[in-house]
Formats: C-alpha cells, sequence, structure tokens
C-alpha cells in the first residue's frame, strides 16, 4: 500500500497525456496512469478504513491522480462530513503530504474549495478563536501561496490581526501523522483517528456546535 503511494510521489508536476497521443512517450504515460491509479486506489483504502472508525463523520470522495490540466497530483486528499454538516460547511479531512521516501498523512479542519459559499470563510476563522499547541500548527494561505506556522499562542493572534485586516485569507489546523517503514494500516489509522480527536473542538467551532 504505501509502496504504491511512495512511487507515485516521484511523478508530482509531470504532465500526463493519453498515451494514444504521446507518440514516443506512450510507455511513459502508461506507467505514469498506473502508478497514479495504484496510488489513489491505496490511498482510498486508508480512507475508508478511517471511515470505520470516526462515525457519524461520513466519507467523501478521494481526489483525483491529475487535476483538470492533467498535471500528476499525488498529495490525495479525502473529506469528512457529519450528516447534519451542509456542503458549504467546515469539515474534517486527511491530506497526502511529502515527497518520495518522506511523506505522511495529515488530518485537518478545511473545506472544499469548490463547495464554499459566503459564510464559509468566516466559519473557518473561527478555528483561530481556540488556542492552539504543537504539535497542531497552521497551514495559511496568503496572497495565493500557502505556509506552514507553528501553532503557538502568539502565532494565533497575529493571524487573528491578519484576518481582520483582509491580509490572510485562510487558516487551517493541521496534525501531521508520518508514515513510518513497517507502520501497519491500524496503526496510521489509530494516529489518525487521535488526531481527529484532538481537531474535533475546532471543528465544533467553525461549525456552531457546542
Amino acid at each position: 500500500m504505501y509502496q504504491e503511494i511512495n512511487h507515485y510521489l516521484a511523478f508530482r508536476g509531470v504532465r500526463y497525456i493519453k498515451p494514444e497521443k504521446a507518440g514516443p512517450l506512450a510507455d511513459d504515460m502508461l506507467s505514469l496512469k498506473q502508478a497514479g491509479q495504484a496510488a489513489r486506489a491505496s490511498f482510498t483504502e486508508i480512507a475508508k478504513a478511517l471511515a470505520l472508525k470516526i462515525s457519524p463523520w461520513e466519507m467523501g470522495r478521494v481526489s483525483n491522480w491529475a487535476n483538470q490540466a492533467q498535471i500528476a497530483r499525488p498529495h490525495f486528499w479525502c473529506y469528512y462530513k457529519a450528516p447534519e454538516d451542509k456542503s458549504d460547511d467546515v469539515g474534517f479531512a486527511i491530506r497526502l503530504y511529502g515527497q518520495k521516501n518522506d511523506f505522511g498523512i495529515s488530518a485537518e479542519v478545511s473545506f472544499i474549495e469548490r463547495q464554499k459559499s459566503e459564510r464559509t470563510l468566516a466559519k473557518q476563522h473561527q478555528v483561530l478563536e481556540l488556542p492552539i499547541d504543537a504539535p497542531l500548527y497552521y497551514l495559511v494561505q496568503e496572497k495565493g501561496k500557502s505556509y506552514r506556522l507553528t501553532g503557538t499562542e502568539e502565532n494565533r493572534q497575529q493571524l487573528k490581526k491578519q484576518v481582520k485586516q483582509g491580509e490572510v485569507r485562510k487558516v487551517l489546523v493541521k496534525y501531521d501523522f508520518p508514515i513510518k517503514e513497517n507502520q501497519t494500516l491500524t496503526e496510521l489509522i489509530e494516529n489518525l483517528n487521535r488526531g481527529f480527536k484532538v481537531l474535533l473542538p475546532y471543528y465544533k467551532l467553525a461549525n456552531g456546535q457546542s
């Protein structure tokens, strides 16, 4: 399972061309497609196993192995919503991060961009109303670029100011779980489940729950 994911991480950013249109690159494109499909299947297996542990949250679809521009996108993601959650609410998600031979899966409180409404960003900003400590951290989107900030009180207060001033568009709260050699699926799922429990107060606050 992890081998397929690790293998596909090396293809990040490669443009896929249908083999029948790729000329001398046909075999390479077929290998790319097969690697992408295998890695997505492995990530889907992880996502489904986690769904069994976090009821009532329900698993959504796993992201494709290539984007609309047909660029290889190994950093798969999958969102989880409770039955009462609306499509534009903030949700839980898991996301693959890292590079070949150094990767893991993060748990996060965030939202699906294509499903957001006028209220979604304001709801997401509520995660800044709760204190934070490492290993939780922030992923900040500012002027189209994203960067990581350590989960400290100083950074929380600074981000609150930047959001209020319109300097920062989006702030996610995340928890990384590196995948170690010989780690079992059961161990990984337990880690991700623990991450969701730690993130639960941020999810609840973002969705106006007590």
